[in-house]
């Protein structure tokens, strides 16, 4: 699908800052490995970048 990004939790983020959870929890991620699809916004970009240890851009 042109236009979305699948976004996939890779690590849990228990021992991270409040920031990072938030993020976490901000694009719909609750359980590790799990996958979200997004639409590819500069948004949703900075969502990943916050976090780069935790997240993944699953292609």
């Amino acid at each position: 699908m042109e236009g979305m990004i699948r976004i996939k939790l890779v690590r849990s983020p228990i021992c991270t800052p409040e920031k990072h959870k938030r993020v976490v929890r901000g694009l719909g991620l609750r359980k590790l490995n799990q996958v979200v699809e997004r639409p590819d916004t500069p948004v949703f970009r900075g969502m990943v970048k916050m976090a780069p240890h935790l997240l993944e851009v699953v292609e």
